[in-house]
């Protein structure tokens, strides 16, 4: 469908709307099409009418991205730094000290978080989706490779086989032929195509993942397929390999779905003169992708006994774990890694969006030395990936919240209780509205009670139209000039990610709009959220 029919190509300006025009009537229609012209600390201006900047408290942070503030001054000098000095920004296949040195600091900091000292390496990217595609792709590597070792050692040990019963030194016992399911007798040719039958469809399957149930891990052409909602899934998957969904806080799903997905291979071993057959586990998994806390899924926290269950569940069936703390790393919530104070260990790890300081495009995908393989190093690749530029912006980033031993995990912290407990006071206000207020640190929630059923037309045209909380945060925005979005797979929620640098007045202004929002919805005065859409 071209969606552009239903789409003005002529907006305010003279200039045809080209880029993203129905996203951008979509924005217009919940009051969201806001230009801004400049950002600092935990603020964005836009332009009124009389052409003076009007700031707006950002709780979006860039889906995260901002956590130490716009435009932060040391990052923006170090910017200046190497633009100024002429930093090499494209040199691919050459040396990159710096790219060395940024891993060499994560590692330092993980090693601190975990009480481990082994080595993690690290391949660079882009965006965070492009480091769940490298670690998808690695794993998959990993997993072939596996295969193939396994496949040359089941031949081998056939052929071992054969040529006893050959010489005569044994005999293909009776029971082989009976756990095959096939007629006793025949000598060992036709134990020996059924053994090889079985596993070459077992060897041939396609790799399957698990993914929680709520996930998000980019939309890209193999992170989709893992990521839940069906709605971004389903036009594309046949283009990539499949997941398993496992449900939030069951446990027990865990088991349910490896008893359904256990497959086995054949072996062949010779004893005592005899030829017996055995089934060996087969990789049933080429990875569990993990989020310590979801956020486009609702903001949910991964509890410490489920994680415990998926740590054993991995190791269990030697199974990969892969922990996407894209949006919930690099400090927002009190530590580095979201998923330490957890306790989860991750075979592999995904880092983006503060990393690069709010101003570079980069990201980090980091697999544990035991499970390296360093062909991928030859078989994947990125133009812009490993560059001086990001990577000395990122150890920028690191080096400002590692100062002052840690003084801006410890600020994440601290912020991070004084919203929540600002959240918390609206919730308790209006217990009727708001269900449930979720998150750690500053990757905080508000989950509001479905409004489907709402007297005022105006709420249920919303709730049931998918634009529910557009709507809300469009009003927050014209009214309060706080932005915001919901959650993009539980419209229902409200996200707040806002820096290290949101004051106390910023919180305030935050609950006086949330209140204002309440009230609205308590009273099903939908009309109170309608308005000219900011300009």
């Amino acid at each position: 469908m071209d969606h552009t029919d239903s789409v003005s190509l002529e907006p305010e300006s003279a200039e045809p709307e080209l880029a993203e025009p129905y996203l951008r009537e979509v924005l217009g229609t919940a009051g969201l099409a806001v230009e801004y012209v400049r950002a600092e600390n935990n603020t964005l201006f836009r332009l009124g009418e009389d052409g003076a900047e009007i700031p707006v408290v950002d709780y979006a942070g860039g889906y995260g991205s901002v956590l130490l503030g716009h435009n932060h001054p040391a990052i923006i000098g170090r910017a200046t730094e190497l633009l100024a000095a002429g930093t090499p920004v494209h040199a691919q296949f050459s040396r990159h000290p710096y790219a060395n040195r940024l891993a060499a600091e994560l590692n330092r900091i993980i090693h601190r978080e975990l009480r481990t000292d082994e080595a993690y390496f690290a391949i660079f990217a882009n965006t965070g989706a492009e480091a769940v595609e490298a670690a998808v792709k690695h794993a998959e590597l990993d997993r072939v490779m596996r295969l193939a070792a396994l496949r040359e050692e089941l031949a081998t040990r056939l052929e071992r086989a054969r040529e006893a019963v050959a010489d005569g030194t044994a005999v293909v016992a009776a029971g082989a032929y009976t756990r095959l399911g096939i007629t006793s007798g025949g000598g060992f040719d036709p134990l020996a195509a059924e053994l090889t039958r079985r596993n070459t469809e077992q060897l041939s399957r396609p790799p399957l993942f698990l993914s929680l149930e709520g996930g998000f891990h980019g939309k890209l052409a193999a992170s989709v397929q893992l990521t839940h909602n069906e709605a971004y899934r389903a036009p594309f998957k046949s283009l990539a390999a499949q997941a398993r969904f496992v449900p939030r806080e069951r446990p027990e799903a865990l088991k349910e779905i490896y008893a359904e997905e256990r497959r086995v291979v054949w072996d062949v071993s010779v004893s005592d003169g005899r030829v017996e057959v055995a089934e060996r586990e087969f990789p049933a998994f080429c990875a569990f992708l993990v989020e310590p806390i979801q956020g486009e899924g609702g903001i949910h926290v991964l509890s410490a006994e489920f994680a415990a269950e998926i740590q054993r569940f991995c190791e269990t069936i030697d199974c990969p774990l892969v922990i996407d703390e894209i949006q919930s790393g690099m400090g927002r919530t009190g530590t580095l890694l979201a998923s330490s104070r957890l306790g989860l260990r991750g075979d592999y790890y995904t880092l983006a969006k503060t990393l690069g300081g709010g101003i570079a495009k980069t990201s980090v995908m980091l697999v544990r030395r035991a499970r390296y393989r360093k062909e991928f190093e030859i078989v994947h690749s990125s133009t812009f990936a490993k560059d001086s530029f990001s990577c000395h912006i990122a150890l920028k980033v690191l080096e400002l919240l590692e100062a002052d031993g840690g003084a801006a995990y410890r600020r994440a912290v601290e912020r991070g209780e004084a919203l929540r407990a600002a959240l918390t006071s609206v919730r308790e206000d209006f217990p009727e509205v708001v269900k449930e207020i979720r998150g750690k640190g500053l990757m905080l929630g508000m989950e509001f009670h479905d409004q489907s059923g709402s007297s005022s037309p105006i709420l249920r045209d919303a709730a049931g139209g998918g634009l529910f909380g557009y709507v809300l945060a469009g009003h927050l925005l014209r009214r309060h000039n706080i932005r915001t979005f919901p959650t993009a797979s539980a419209l229902n929620t409200l996200r707040f990610e806002p820096s290290l640098q949101v004051s106390d007045a910023q919180i305030a202004q935050l609950v006086d709009g949330l209140r204002d929002i309440c009230g609205i919805l308590r009273d099903h005065a939908g009309e109170r959220l309608t308005g000219a859409p900011v300009r």
